[in-house]
């Protein structure tokens, strides 16, 4: 019976933590600011970054270790300012497991963010409503998610300095930041829904029977992204809000084809709501 080495592994724990810190290294030298709240602007926020009294901007390009975007709506730099008097760093553009990043780059950010000293991780993304309630263009606050995307961002080798091996998951979006964004929008009159978010590889979207599937498993809205972030930041003990736009209804029994454009333009249309959220949740944190 042969017995598994640990060779190399050793050197596979010190890569990554090194990895995240030469980028973080790389960062305080770029900028004073302490960012207390890390936002990724998926779809639907990239507004939100022009209410960002911003004092550094950083091409992904220029970062150690840092991948690219390769999707056309997502730029690719952080940005580091103010956001209702709290520090914050922002990322414009976020990376996808169907552009052919590993976990590990998808999620690095996110672990740059926590040894930046983030504690509060604020997030937005696009994704189908399978829930029938839902349309096009409402907001979706995340209080769940399942993980079908077939892989997991902490496989592999663990660093006790990054986070525990085993990281609970009974709270990954934080309830109290929830509150906080119902509260907000029940006063700025925004409609809010909140449900279960699935994470699914993509790029094609899915078939009748697939939507099937994921709706009676649990699922009110499907993307592809999101969850392998917050699976980090569960880990690294960051608290987290997300929030989907449903761009675009995707039941079964009345299927039609998706226009990428459309869906572009009813995010877009959710815009304001979603940016006025945001900003009025990282005043009130």
């Amino acid at each position: 019976m042969s017995v598994p080495s640990s060779r190399g592994r050793g050197k596979e724990i010190r890569e990554l933590y090194d990895r995240v810190e030469e980028a973080a290294g790389y960062l305080r030298k770029e900028t004073e600011n302490r960012p207390r709240v890390g936002i990724i602007l998926g779809t639907g926020l990239g507004g939100l970054a022009k209410e960002i009294d911003v004092e550094t901007h950083v091409p992904y390009h220029e970062i150690p270790n840092f991948p690219t975007s390769t999707v056309e709506t997502h730029a690719g730099e952080l940005l580091f300012g103010s956001l209702q008097g709290k520090a914050v760093m922002a990322m414009r553009g976020r990376f996808h497991f169907y552009e052919g990043h590993s976990m590990e780059a998808i999620t690095l950010p996110v672990r740059v963010m926590r040894s930046l000293g983030v504690e509060t991780l604020l997030i937005s993304n696009a994704a189908g409503g399978m829930n029938p309630l839902y349309e096009a263009g409402d907001l979706m606050l995340i209080d769940d998610h399942i993980n079908l995307l077939g892989v997991n961002p902490l496989i592999g080798v663990n660093d006790g300095r990054l986070g525990p091996r085993f990281p609970d998951m009974s709270e990954p979006y934080s309830r109290e930041l929830i509150r906080i964004a119902e509260t907000a929008a029940r006063e700025a009159k925004i409609p809010i829904c909140k449900g279960v978010y699935v994470a699914v590889a993509g790029p094609n979207l899915e078939t009748r029977a697939e939507y099937r599937f994921l709706r009676g498993i649990g699922a009110d809205a499907v993307g592809m992204s999101t969850v392998p972030e917050v699976i980090v930041a569960a880990q690294s003990g960051l608290r987290v809000l997300a929030i989907s736009v449903i761009t675009d209804t995707c039941l079964p029994d009345a299927l039609i084809p998706i226009d990428i454009e459309e869906i572009i333009r009813t995010a877009q249309q959710a815009e304001p709501n979603l940016t006025k959220l945001m900003k009025e949740v990282v005043k009130r944190i």
